[in-house]
């Protein structure tokens, strides 16, 4: 065998290994839920009681609710009206609107901000003409005329819970907690198969992810919206930094360095409106995709440093570097091909059967996870199960998408940030066609469809020499592919035509 075929072999088996360590994750993550779920109820329980008896509700604290929104005309009256409906006293409420739109939305914002006010809510419009720093800018900016010792936030797209302050607030008499963050729900879940595959891969974060992360003792991430945070942990954990794109995930490790606890509450479900068009959902990963990476360089040399355990350490390095599977699922796709035509491949049934078991437990690792989360937050879990295939695909299809958003990340390429379009879709009958706020079609998709049709001649040949043992995986990435360009293309040109 030549230095050509060690080399490529070396690279397969590197790209498959590291999607074998993220899968087997998975599962390290089902069975610690299942271990600290019980301990982590008894003490939530004992936090509410001690919260309850201590505290009368008139001597409830100050909160500040945050609402950032750039060019949001469909949601931004719906957001307003939901925060001023949370249930606390309203004297201790405050909420700030942190408007850095361009359009139409500043009347609208302004609109219902003088409405609540009339009806004795305490709101501010605070607009912005130049988005310095995005959100990150916005939300440091509105935190130094804050009154709140706490700030709750959510974006455009969500509608607060009515007892989102009464469920997390009692959470904070434990002084070590810095900030609580609350489980998304999905307002149109049922608006296509694509919401649907969506709101399952929410869910496995949320259901399972979060809370064993937060219940196990490692290292957690407020999601950017539905959580609310002690202001002396954003302060001390350096207040908000706008140099990577998920500001979130930047502040939740430089408190939890600093040794703030960040808990979550998976009791307390605030629905937020999914993306509804393909692109729209590639813009939201593509920063998520891209901000991670740029947290991970960011933090991980003072994560290494610091005086942690060995297990939180390898945990925070999967969850910062998860996106990585993304182009390591592209490697594994380009070297299925020359794989097929190296002689040493197939001598025996052992390297295959390697590879193939190697796939299973990084392929099904992630699934299995999807699907225990459904069993834990619904009761008819298994109606959810027909979506699987789909999220599967999506998943596979995305990585083109999101491997541009971690090569501009390890590269340093800067970008903007990016919002995702929202359009106010509650129901099956709503539609998205002919507004505005879309996202173009992206020459990415050019690369997916050329990578699902090099992913269908890779199984093709399998198939030709009856190698069956990988064709099942390329199956999916060939689907994948297909899937996610097919959905681009039809979207973009039904915007077009309704625009």
């Amino acid at each position: 065998m030549g230095i050509g075929h060690y080399l490529l072999l070396m690279v397969y088996l590197l790209a498959l290994f590291s999607l074998f360590v993220y899968g087997i994750n998975c599962y390290f993550l089902m069975i610690y839920y299942r271990i600290n779920r019980p301990k982590a109820s008894h003490r939530q329980q004992a936090l509410k009681k001690k919260f309850f008896k201590s505290l009368p509700l008139t001597g409830w604290p100050k909160v500040t609710i945050q609402l950032p929104i750039y060019n949001e005309r469909y949601v931004a009256e719906r957001l307003v009206l939901s925060a001023c409906q949370i249930d606390y006293p309203k004297e201790l409420i405050e909420v700030q609107i942190l408007d850095d739109s361009t359009d139409d939305t500043v009347e609208i914002a302004a609109a219902v901000a003088q409405r609540m006010r009339e009806q004795g809510f305490d709101v501010a419009h605070l607009h912005r003409k130049v988005r310095t720093g995005y959100k990150a800018g916005a939300l440091k900016e509105a935190l130094r005329s804050a009154k709140g010792e706490f700030i709750g936030i959510f974006d455009a797209d969500f509608i607060p819970s009515r007892n989102f302050l009464k469920e997390t607030i009692p959470y904070f008499v434990d002084p070590a907690v810095g900030m609580v963050q609350t489980r998304w729900g999905h307002l149109n879940c049922n608006y296509s198969m694509l919401t649907r595959a969506q709101s399952m891969g929410i869910d496995g974060h949320f259901g399972v992810e979060q809370a064993a992360r937060a219940w196990g003792g490692l290292f957690m991430n407020f999601n950017g919206t539905a959580g609310i945070w002690r202001r002396k942990a954003i302060e001390d954990g350096g207040g908000w930094q706008a140099d990577t794109l998920t500001e979130d995930l930047d502040l939740s490790y430089r408190a939890q360095l600093k040794g703030w606890k960040l808990e979550f509450a998976p009791g307390v479900v605030c629905p937020a409106e999914l993306p509804v068009t393909i692109n729209g959902f590639k813009s939201q990963q593509h920063r998520w995709a891209k901000g991670s990476i740029e947290t991970a360089k960011k933090n991980l040399v003072k994560l290494f440093k610091a005086k942690l355990p060995l297990l939180v350490k390898i945990q925070s390095f999967l969850h910062l570097t998860h996106y990585m599977v993304h182009p390591l699922m592209i490697i594994v796709v380009l070297t299925s091909i020359p794989m097929l035509f190296t002689k040493w491949f197939f001598v025996s049934i052992s390297y295959p059967l390697l590879f193939f078991t190697l796939f299973c437990l990084a392929t099904f690792g992630p699934s299995n996870m999807y699907i225990f989360s459904q069993r834990i937050l619904y009761p008819d879990w298994r109606k959810s199960i027909k979506y699987l295939p789909f999220l599967m695909c999506l998943g596979t299809g995305i990585s083109v998408n999101n491997t541009k958003a971690i090569l501009e990340a390890l590269f340093g390429f800067k970008s903007g940030f990016v919002r995702t379009p929202k359009y106010g879709i509650e129901r099956k009958e709503d539609t998205w066609y002919g507004k505005i706020y879309s996202i173009p079609f992206s020459a990415v998709s050019l690369i997916e469809l050329l990578l699902g049709l090099y992913s269908l001649a890779g199984l093709l040949l399998f198939l030709l020499f009856s190698k069956y043992f990988i064709s099942p995986f390329l199956f999916i990435y060939t689907a994948g592919f297909i899937y996610v360009f097919s959905l681009s293309v039809m979207h973009a040109y039904a915007q077009s035509r309704k625009s």
